[in-house]
């Protein structure tokens, strides 16, 4: 069962209905006679109906608002796209120039991310006893930096993901569930590379622009054959990046491969 966290552990949240708040000269009313001045990251497209107003771990104040979103259609550019998630990159696609190599913003802020958990493992409090100073201030640090990584993260997936909607009409993206990757050696990296944020960015910007997205089963596409669909009579181990078939022995790189695989089983090119 989870625990539920302290009082005084536990991040503030407040939820306001309709009833509760209003917007008044680019602020925020809400009940009780409190306006907040609010940095708008974009304009509202409609009225909200509600909104939940929260502090995070670093210590900012944000505010969530639940509007209804219209469909923004892009026109058509008649080019369709497979799409194969992987760790040496995040996402190889049957086009070269829309492969979306390894970022490594976990890797390159890891050496930050460790002094601070450092500083926090030093200044832990005994159980019973109030956190100091000093290991507020380490904690809020290790936030910071957890905040810093997950936006990268998401502004890079985000503008790959904005970018392959624009050019593609269709998409065949791998139905993949990176949760298994988290019982290999590869958990980290795999991790780092966020295929879940990507992936989740990718149909909801395909979402947004009206533009199909087909799912995927990843079983056995890395064992099929793009050329003639034959599928080899053995898994390939991951240490083996190139595939070659036995049927009709056409060689080319393993993840190049799946992502063609993608497109032929969604029904996107002939054959």
């Amino acid at each position: 069962m989870p625990k539920l966290k302290k009082k005084r552990e536990a991040l503030p949240s407040l939820n306001y209905t309709t009833r509760g708040f209003r917007l008044k000269d680019s602020k925020l009313c809400l009940a009780g006679g409190i306006a907040l001045t609010v940095v708008w990251s974009r304009d509202l497209p409609s009225v909200p109906s509600s909104v939940r107003v929260y502090r995070d771990a670093v210590g900012h104040w944000w505010a969530s608002f639940v509007v209804t979103t219209t469909v923004e259609p892009l026109p058509a550019t008649g080019a369709v796209i497979g799409i194969d998630w992987g760790v040496k990159e995040t996402a190889t696609t049957t086009s070269d120039i829309h492969d979306l190599p390894h970022a490594q913003h976990g890797k390159n802020a890891a050496k930050a991310l460790a002094k601070y958990q450092r500083r926090m493992a030093r200044r832990k409090p005994p159980k019973g006893k109030p956190a100091s100073n000093g290991y507020k201030r380490a904690k809020r640090q290790t936030a910071k930096l957890h905040r810093k990584v997950a936006d990268q993260r998401t502004d890079t997936a985000r503008k790959w993901a904005k970018q392959v909607v624009r050019e593609h009409d269709a998409i065949a993206v791998e139905d993949f569930r990176p949760r298994f990757l988290a019982k290999t050696t590869m958990a980290r990296k795999a991790a780092d590379a966020a295929i879940g944020a990507t992936k989740r960015a990718l149909i909801e910007m395909g979402c947004k622009h009206a533009r199909t997205v087909h799912l995927v089963n990843p079983a056995h596409t890395t064992m099929d054959c793009s050329h003639c669909m034959t599928r080899a009579k053995h898994a390939l181990p991951l240490g083996m990046r190139t595939y070659t078939c036995t049927a009709c022995g056409v060689s080319s790189p393993r993840d190049k491969n799946s992502a063609h695989v993608m497109l032929i089983r969604a029904g996107l090119v002939p054959g």
